[in-house]
């Protein structure tokens, strides 16, 4: 007991001195694995907005070559759309007799 005190004074007068902090590897452990969990949500993030971001281009191509220029409200509308929505009308568009049948409720 007496050598855990004056391991963990020593510990502590380094952390002063060196102005670091111990971290044990039980920490470095749950460090690491947060920042693992970190990055693969960022990376599962990332592959969603550049999924959506490719389902808009391609739904606004598809509407401009059918339907002649959209207006910024129809452009504004595809930019904010869920993955769901995009699909839904990418579907649609294909049959659609008009740019409303497209978004269409």
């Amino acid at each position: 007991e007496q050598l855990k005190r004056s391991l963990w004074h020593n510990i502590e007068v380094l952390e002063e001195q060196e102005k670091m902090r111990y971290v044990t590897s039980v920490e470095q452990i749950g460090i690491e694995k947060g920042l693992l969990q970190g990055m693969q949500q960022g990376m599962q993030r990332g592959l969603m907005q550049g999924r959506a971001e490719g389902e808009a281009y391609a739904l606004r191509r598809l509407l401009q070559k059918r339907f002649g220029p959209l207006s910024e409200d129809v452009l504004a509308r595809l930019q904010s759309a869920s993955i769901d929505e995009l699909e839904l009308w990418l579907d649609r568009a294909l049959d659609a007799d008009s740019l409303a049948g497209v978004f269409a409720q």
